[in-house]
């Protein structure tokens, strides 16, 4: 069965210590599921399930104007199809407004917010936001809540990268927790959604490193905890180009009324995770290379790397994973 699996565990309020691995994954909307997102998808499931622990589902939907039309739904049947089992019910960031109020009621409490005015032209050129609205909007009209950051190193073990450290002052800046349309930034919804849900291991790609420094600073600002990270290297077209849903890659949703195509595809993305599946397991049903590939899982075998180029268009193998 394939799917959401029932569970007999309990919540784990946004403050509590979680019990157990749980683990999750949070496509976005925004595109159907391609290859590079299995990659991600498998590598956090496994790493979940072979732990012993939970792997939940969270749409990442809250930016609804960038949503394409029956995607979630594809999304949805491609994990299925390719054998997937999500503990509990899809939790949807669309459907989660009051959390993200009290947040930033909290941080406004706290005097940690400041209204912008600043429109995404008037900073296409800045390499990070130089504070301009500190001290208030420079115009009336639409504003949008920025996080003050104080100098400093925010430092982490990636359980893939190694040792991370980032100056969020210098490199980023203020950053946006609200936009001007009252749209929730994605720092803000992702740091509450993983905290309110328990999660005690994120598994990503590497697209995303430099976004954690910001997030661990609203977690301590949030008073939450940080789980531990891991992320694995991205999958991008051969020329370097991010294999992005809305470049045209190949959705794997048409894929899910074909079992013996799914199951190579899940092989060969066992492969780039740094696995070596058995000849035998050649022509097995999904379910028995899930169950092979949970018993040979270790973070240890995916390449410490941020980028690993592929041709989805190519019939041939990947090229081989450099350390």
């Amino acid at each position: 069965m394939s799917g959401a699996r029932s569970s007999t565990a309990t919540g784990t309020t946004a403050t509590a210590e979680p019990a157990g691995y749980v683990g999750r994954f949070a496509p976005t909307p925004s595109g159907d599921l391609h290859l590079g997102s299995l990659y991600t998808a498998a590598a956090s499931y496994l790493d979940a399930r072979s732990a012993g622990g939970r792997w939940l589902l969270r749409l990442e939907d809250v930016d609804r104007p960038r949503e394409l039309p029956g995607a979630a739904d594809r999304i949805l049947r491609a994990l299925a199809a390719f054998g997937f089992e999500w503990d509990g019910p899809v939790v949807r960031q669309s459907e989660r407004a009051p959390l993200y109020a009290a947040a930033l009621d909290e941080l406004r409490a706290a005097g940690a917010l400041f209204a912008c005015s600043c429109s995404r032209r008037e900073r296409a050129d800045a390499e990070r936001y130089p504070g301009t609205c500190r001290d208030g909007p420079l115009r009336p009209g639409p504003t949008a809540l920025r996080l003050r950051v104080d100098p400093g190193f925010v430092e982490f073990d990636d359980r893939v990268q190694g040792r991370f450290r980032q100056d969020v002052a210098a490199q980023v800046g203020d950053f946006t927790v609200q936009r001007r349309d009252g749209i929730i930034a994605y720092a803000l919804a992702v740091v509450v959604d993983d905290a309110e849900q328990g999660v005690t291991h994120v598994v990503r790609g590497a697209d995303l490193l430099d976004s954690t420094p910001p997030q661990i600073l609203l977690q301590r600002r949030l008073s939450l905890a940080t789980p531990s990270y891991a992320h694995v290297p991205l999958i991008v077209a051969a020329d370097g180009s991010k294999l992005a849903k809305t470049r045209g890659s190949e959705p794997l949703e048409w894929r899910a009324e074909d079992p013996s195509a799914c199951a190579r595809i899940l092989a060969a993305t066992c492969r780039r995770l740094g696995l070596s599946p058995p000849p035998d397991l050649q022509g097995e049903k999904i379910f028995e290379i899930w169950r092979w590939a949970i018993a040979a899982w270790s973070l240890k075998t995916v390449p410490r790397r941020l980028f690993f180029p592929w041709d989805p268009a190519s019939q041939s193998p990947p090229p081989p994973l450099i350390t």
